[in-house]
């Protein structure tokens, strides 16, 4: 059976507008769906507010938390995506259930250690020195996410690998823009007691996104199990060891790559801090504004993990190739237009978080300017290295990436940044471009680790292989 986004077509070399046209259309429901997760995060915050300075931060403070743990365990099941799209490439669909439940089944045994994590939120802030009413707040509030820990790596982590890799990203989409409505609506009532929910003040923040997230995992796993175009691939099988050995090792340096990126973008945020208030609230109007143009690459990088998966293990190495190189053209070229619009028009944007009238505004406002100019540079080379890394884990290859990155991140990004801004007085702008130089050397090494390792593949599998004829490409037509 042909699914939505795989209709039948030779697996003979595509065009490279074919590869462009595919890979965007997987990308689109993508994109959609991680701006929709970014939307709850608003949300939250908003509605927090009302309640005060006290509530917002913490509730911020134990959201934040909670999305860094559940996103580093999250990368561990990217190898879900790659592992199906090798299978269906290589004409061994009856292996998609044995990669679901074993995924599954891995998913639960990840949401042990966060779970164990936030329960004890409060012990580790007061270690690090913060405020006791703040780490008791942040604590009650983490012990209320943590029960959300096991749905947001199904129905997040592993829903989010293994729809697009079976053609089925738009339920996706669908799925996460009713959440936010959901969380919206939860999120509302149960702060403030209104729909005649319980009134819980700021835990009802954490009650409501708790909620949420199962609903989203329990919707996702209906549509996969209910659904008759989709139930085939995910047939009762007990979850194999060795399988969850080989994800596990896939996914693990991924997890370590997000968190040493995540982290140099956490000490660039304590750096500015000590530069002062206003040089903190540019650096978060400008990272926020960067962080949204992010999703789209992000999103082209995760449909490059699957397309150039699935030509891998279609026995077609040249088109795994392209599908990669046109994967990162793309997302080059959507963050060259989007570094465009922060040139021509910093100031309308900073706009959107101050008053530019204001005269108390001015030095944030025009720093916050200047930092969008650097980000259109660091903007592009952010899209090409999280486009390469994923095109880099459809050949299975994490590790020497996860190397790559920690050197490109720590070894250059970090002590440029921390040199321009405290030796050579250039301050939030010095750490910005810090990380760009970081970002940059990433880039750089992803895809020089992607031409070498898919040039040296293309001899390996002679053209016109048996049964090349017969496989199917992600969003492939005639």
């Amino acid at each position: 059976m042909t699914q939505p986004g795989f209709s039948r077509a030779a697996a003979a070399q595509p065009s490279l507008s074919r590869h462009a046209a595919d890979t965007a259309r997987l990308a689109a429901p993508l994109a959609i769906a991680q701006l929709s997760q970014m939307a709850m995060g608003v949300t939250d915050t908003v509605l927090l507010g009302s309640l005060g300075p006290d509530a917002l931060a913490a509730g911020g403070l134990g959201a934040n938390l909670f999305f860094v743990v559940v996103t580093l365990l999250q990368g561990v099941l990217t190898s879900v995506s790659v592992s199906v799209a090798h299978a269906r490439g290589a004409q061994a669909e009856d292996r998609v259930p044995h990669i679901y439940w074993t995924g599954l089944m891995l998913s639960i045994l990840l949401a042990v250690p966060a779970f164990a994590l936030l329960s004890f939120a409060r012990p580790i802030l007061l270690a690090f020195g913060e405020p006791r009413l703040l780490a008791h707040n942040v604590g009650e509030y983490c012990a209320m996410l943590r029960w959300g820990t096991p749905a947001s790596l199904i129905g997040i982590g592993l829903m989010r690998s293994f729809l697009p890799a079976i053609g089925a990203a738009k339920r996706l989409l669908w799925v996460s823009i009713g959440g936010v409505g959901v969380n919206a609506f939860l999120n509302y009532g149960l702060i403030h007691g209104a729909y005649g929910l319980p009134k819980l003040g700021f835990l009802g923040s954490g009650a409501a996104t708790t909620i949420t997230v199962w609903l989203t995992a329990l919707v996702l796993m209906a549509l996969l199990h209910l659904r008759p175009r989709y139930r085939h691939f995910v047939t009762a099988t007990r979850p194999e060891m060795p399988l969850m050995g080989e994800l596990f090792g896939i996914g693990w340096p991924v997890a370590i790559t997000y968190g040493v990126e995540s982290t140099l973008f956490l000490a660039t945020g304590l750096m500015v801090g000590l530069l002062g208030e206003s040089q903190l609230a540019a650096h978060q109007i400008a990272l926020n504004v960067a962080s949204v143009a992010f999703m789209v690459p992000l999103a082209i990088g995760q449909a490059a993990n699957v397309r150039v998966g699935f030509w891998s293990g279609a026995g077609q190495p040249l088109a795994a190739r392209h599908a990669g190189f046109v994967a990162i053209a793309l997302g080059v070229g959507f963050m060259m237009l989007s570094g465009v619009v922060l040139i021509v028009a910093p100031h309308a944007i900073v706009g959107l978080y101050l008053h530019l009238d204001d005269p108390g505004n001015a030095s944030t406002v025009s720093l916050a300017a200047s930092l969008l100019g650097v980000a259109a540079i660091f903007q592009i080379v952010d899209g090409m290295q999280t486009v390469g890394s994923g095109c880099l884990r459809g050949l299975k290859d994490t590790r020497v990436p996860m190397i790559a990155a920690a050197f490109g991140y720590w070894g250059i990004g970090f002590p440029t940044g921390y040199t321009l801004a405290f030796h050579f007085g250039l301050g939030a702008r010095g750490l910005w471009w810090g990380l760009a130089a970081g970002l940059a050397s990433v880039a750089l090494l992803m895809t020089l680790r992607f031409h070498r390792l898919s040039l040296r593949r293309v001899p390996a599998i002679p053209a016109g292989q048996p049964g090349a004829d017969k496989a199917t490409g992600p969003g492939l037509t005639r």
